[in-house]
Formats: structure tokens, C-alpha cells, sequence
């Protein structure tokens, strides 16, 4: 285990510094100009040395290798994201404010997912070809089709349309107030878990079936086991296997949704403050958030390689 431990760290390295080379690049590929945008924000004077001068003082004259050298070394060596073109904060201590919101979010949308699709999944399964089998396909289908921004616009119009419930314009703190903050997150969470729960409650339903076809399950029918003790004891413990990397998996998904799902619910995350980045083109801030879930993911996956390998021995003698 430990081999197998040791060889998936070392291949975390190249990786992480590809991901690292991808977003740097693709950051200065957005149209538009950070210098142009802090000028006119700010009425600065457009002439030429005053250009120059801004230039000059946020490093960007350098040569983009001397950039990213600059860049990844802080990172690595000091752990040292940079600074804000704009404000001038620690795009650390940024992303330190509002990540607890985001993964508090996730946390949730995650739960709400798991409740629905494993569920729906194993009785879609066990019920195949009958009434609750179509329904939960079409539910996985209508959760795959339906973007959260639409279902989420819908969740924040109908309640002030139809009972004159006002949204919430302010986001409350968990430290703050603990129940209103659930209750404000709820919402939200369940939107994003319902976008989550389709791929995930495929995956169950097609490896409930696989597993439900092999000999020993048969053996376990013909031995005369109720349906609970088969499906408990010898069918979920090795359909969910692929299950757990399908959910590590969706932690993209689960950011990209979160960006989308904080504006419509007026979340003071992760996702409000990289739309806020990207709109002034603050290079720093957006390359550390990038990063910061390319890690994230790494991490994730890294994770679910090591409990696959822990419940499979044939994956850590691989």
C-alpha cells in the first residue's frame, strides 16, 4: 500500500505543474486589458508613461516565462499566491474568506445528491424494466438536461410570484447564525445536488445491474436469502466501488456549478469572487482560484484512488 501510495504522489508533481502551465497560459488569452480596465475605473490620466509606469509596478514588462517563473516559485517555495491587481489583498487570505461559504455549499449539495442518487439508483435497479425504473431514469435524465441556473432562477422567481416571498439579498454567516445560514443554504445546496445526482444515479443503476448479473449473487438467490440480506451483504459492497470515483470526480462540475449558483443566491463564495476577478481581469486572483481547485481536484482524486485501493486489493497490486 505504501508503493502504491508513494507512486501516486510522485505522479501528483508533473501534473500539478502542467495544470499549473495550462492556467497560466489561458488566463493572459482572456480579451481584454487589466491596465486599460484599472485606468478607466479609476480616472487616471491614459497617457503613455502613465501606462508604463503601471506596467512596470505589477511586473507585467517582464517576459511571460520570467512571470511564471516568479509565479510558480512563490507558490511552491512560500506558498505566496500573489496580490491583487486591484485591491492589493493577499490572494490568499482572499480565498481563505470565502472558501468556507464554497465548501460549506458543496458539502451540502453533495449530501443532497448522495440522498437522491443512491436511493433512486438501487431501486431503479432492483425494479429494472418496471414502473419505478422509468421513473427514475427519466428523473436522472431531466437532472443531466436541466442547467442549475435555470432551475436555480426558478427556485428565487416562483416563492416572490407566487407567495410574495422576497429572496434573500444578504448571505448570513455559519459563525454568525448557524440556522439561518442552513436555511439560506439549503436552497442552493439542493439545486446543485439535484444537477449532481443524475450522473451519479446512472452510474448506480448500471452497476447494480452489472453486479446483480454475476454467479455469486445468483448463488445468494438460490440459497434462498431475502432480497435485503443480497442486495446489503453481497450487491452494493462492490457495485458502489465505481460509484465513489464517479463522485470525486464531479468536484469540477461542483465548483463550475457553485460559480453559477452563489450569483443567483447572492453567496459570498468562491464562485462570486472569480466572476468578479474574471470581469477585471485580476490575473493574480484568477490563476489562484484556478490552481487552488486544480489542487483541490488532484487531492480528491488522490483520495479516491487510496479508499478504491483499500476496498480492492487487486488496485494497490496493480
Amino acid at each position: 500500500m505504501l508503493r502504491y501510495l508513494v507512486r501516486r504522489l510522485v505522479a501528483l508533481v508533473p501534473t500539478f505543474l502542467l495544470a499549473s502551465v495550462i492556467v497560466f497560459s489561458a488566463i493572459r488569452l482572456i480579451p481584454g486589458d487589466t491596465i486599460d480596465m484599472m485606468m478607466s475605473q479609476n480616472d487616471i490620466s491614459a497617457s503613455v508613461k502613465t501606462r508604463e509606469d503601471l506596467i512596470k509596478a505589477l511586473g507585467l514588462d517582464q517576459p511571460v516565462l520570467v512571470q511564471y517563473w516568479h509565479w510558480i516559485s512563490s507558490i511552491v517555495l512560500h506558498g505566496d499566491f500573489g496580490r491583487s491587481l486591484w485591491t492589493g489583498e493577499s490572494v490568499t487570505s482572499l480565498v481563505a474568506e470565502r472558501i468556507p461559504t464554497t465548501l460549506y455549499l458543496g458539502v451540502l449539495a453533495m449530501i443532497f445528491a448522495l440522498l437522491i442518487a443512491l436511493p433512486v439508483g438501487i431501486i431503479s435497479a432492483i425494479r429494472q424494466n418496471k414502473p419505478v425504473d422509468y421513473l427514475g431514469r427519466v428523473f436522472a435524465i431531466t437532472a443531466l438536461s436541466v442547467p442549475p441556473f435555470w432551475l436555480g432562477t426558478l427556485v428565487v422567481i416562483l416563492p416572490a410570484i407566487l407567495w410574495g416571498i422576497a429572496p434573500t439579498t444578504q448571505y448570513v454567516g455559519l459563525t454568525d447564525d448557524p440556522l439561518l445560514s442552513l436555511r439560506q443554504m439549503v436552497p442552493p445546496a439542493i439545486v446543485l445536488g439535484i444537477a449532481l445526482s443524475g450522473v451519479t444515479m446512472r452510474m448506480t443503476r448500471t452497476m447494480v445491474l452489472e453486479v446483480m448479473r454475476q454467479d455469486y449473487v445468483r448463488t445468494a438467490w438460490s440459497k434462498g436469502l431475502d432480497e435485503r440480506t443480497v442486495v446489503l451483504r453481497h450487491v452494493l459492497k462492490n457495485a458502489l466501488l465505481p460509484v465513489i470515483t464517479i463522485v470525486g470526480l464531479q468536484l469540477p462540475l461542483l465548483i463550475g456549478g457553485a460559480v453559477v449558483i452563489e450569483q443567483i443566491f447572492v453567496i459570498s463564495g468562491m464562485g462570486q469572487l472569480l466572476l468578479m476577478a474574471v470581469s477585471q481581469r485580476d490575473y493574480p486572483v484568477i490563476t489562484g482560484i484556478f490552481l487552488l481547485v486544480g489542487v483541490g481536484v488532484m487531492t480528491i482524486n488522490l483520495l479516491v484512488d487510496i479508499s478504491y485501493a483499500l476496498l480492492d486489493p487487486k488496485i494497490r497490486q496493480g
